[in-house]
């Protein structure tokens, strides 16, 4: 649920409020006391039906991603006007490959290690698998001083991007870096490993009387690996999918407040959930068991749910609230003044891996007295300074769309030009490097802006 945009996730709310009894959508004077109720029910312990028997299927195929981090705004009662929140629509498609050559960017690669990775990208499906193998990406690079282990440790950082488990070779690749994720004391993980590693055919084929003969585990234990392994991505690169430009709506709402800006959640933007509890209640007054049963099994996943929703909204928030005080130079005098930020800065301050941010940043758009932008603009590669210091790529792009602006049209600047001007100011630029950021803003070489005055 972290990587779905505002619209998708309105959507499969609305799928859930349609198709669990237990849940219902609350009104805003309602959600002081849904929260009330929702402390009293954390209290209790959760308990999961146990299934008497093995079945004879288990859903391999069935949402392999609906565990991963998740989440859902209640929402702050931000005092917006209509007006105020304008709904942008703007071009929200990428490809994978652009998604990941934006991490790319973002990622202190040597320039060696760049054009690997790049590379490397390159030969990754849209289901984000490598397309080709590694001996003929060394080969595609050109590079005899580039070696086959040089290959492999880009790869194996890219593959730590997110969608995590990107560019694998195979499935069994795939699943064994997102397992690698895991924090060494989940549950589980080791049988979940040794089933992938060794026995991938068994489970596929969901013979799993011969998975728990060679595995020797019990079928409790052979249950709770599988759900481990359903929670992985078979195709980590079709959850960047592209699509049409759709409208998006403001996840977040920055605006100064007594010389001090401060960030909130657009409280409309997501419905407000909590439990019916006049449904939950018949839980264990069910006239039979069956009844019974779909009660608990709605009940457990509405809490489950409301809880992600609720981790959603803290997540966006945390990392909102840290972008906005890194950046607050740009929300006070513009793009010239945005600082150098990678993933790691936000991913260290709020304590999160990368990939959490990557996916919080991706496709959430925050509404500003300066526009709407979505969260992952405010990330920008380092650029050195002649003082020592650093700039940010998209403080540097600024300044060149403004010194075409200024330029005389009948001599307009060449990137020649460009790069000796960055220069006086300090900031210390490849005319290649003046070259991409001018096209980027799509103004045309100085050749083609030349006019007759």
């Amino acid at each position: 649920m972290l990587q779905l945009s505002t619209l998708e996730l309105q959507q499969e709310l609305q799928q859930a409020l349609e198709s669990n009894p237990l849940l219902e959508q609350t009104d805003l004077h309602d959600e002081v006391e849904a929260k009330e109720v929702e402390d009293r029910e954390s209290l209790d312990t959760v308990d999961a039906l146990e299934q008497k028997e093995m079945p004879d299927e288990l859903p391999l195929d069935a949402s392999w991603d609906e565990i991963y981090t998740a989440g859902t705004p209640s929402g702050n009662g931000v005092d917006y006007q209509d007006d105020e929140l304008p709904v942008y629509q703007g071009e929200t498609t990428q490809t994978l490959q652009d998604y990941l050559m934006w991490q790319v960017e973002l990622t202190p690669f040597t320039d060696t290690d760049r054009a690997i990775a790049t590379s490397i990208v390159d030969a990754v499906d849209d289901t984000g698998y490598l397309t080709i193998q590694i001996e003929d990406i060394v080969d595609s690079i050109g590079d005899d001083e580039i070696g086959l282990e040089e290959v492999e440790a880009v790869l194996k950082r890219i593959q730590r991007f997110d969608p995590v488990g990107v560019a694998a070779k195979d499935l069994r690749d795939c699943l064994l870096i997102q397992l690698s994720q895991f924090a060494k004391e989940t549950p589980w993980l080791e049988e979940a490993r040794l089933i992938i590693s060794d026995h991938l055919d068994l489970l596929a084929n969901h013979d799993f009387r011969t998975l728990m003969r060679v595995t020797r585990l019990k079928e409790e234990v052979l249950k709770e690996a599988v759900n481990l392994i359903q929670s992985l991505d078979p195709r980590p690169g079709q959850s960047i999918q592209t699509s049409e430009p759709e409208y998006v709506i403001p996840d977040v709402l920055v605006r100064k407040v007594s010389g001090r800006w401060t960030v909130e959640l657009n409280a409309d933007s997501i419905p407000r959930l909590k439990i019916n509890q006049q449904y939950a209640a018949m839980g264990n007054s069910a006239r039979n068991d069956a009844d019974g049963q779909f009660i608990r099994s709605n009940l457990q996943e509405a809490r489950w749910l409301i809880k992600s929703l609720e981790s959603r909204n803290d997540t966006l928030l945390r990392v909102s609230r840290c972008i906005v005080e890194q950046q607050q130079a740009f929300f006070e005098q513009g793009e010239e003044y945005m600082k150098p930020m990678v993933l790691a800065d936000i991913a260290q301050a709020v304590e999160m891996h990368e990939s959490t941010i990557s996916r919080v940043t991706t496709q959430k758009y925050l509404h500003s007295p300066r526009g709407i932008f979505e969260l992952k603009y405010f990330f920008s590669s380092h650029v050195n300074t002649e003082g020592g210091g650093e700039a940010s790529s998209t403080a540097i792009r600024a300044l060149v769309k403004k010194l075409i602006a200024a330029e005389n049209p009948a001599k307009p600047l060449s990137d020649s030009k460009l790069t000796s001007m960055l220069s006086e100011q300090g900031i210390m630029v490849a005319r290649r490097t003046v070259a991409k950021y001018r096209e980027s803003l799509s103004i045309p070489p100085s050749n083609q802006r030349k006019q007759l005055v």
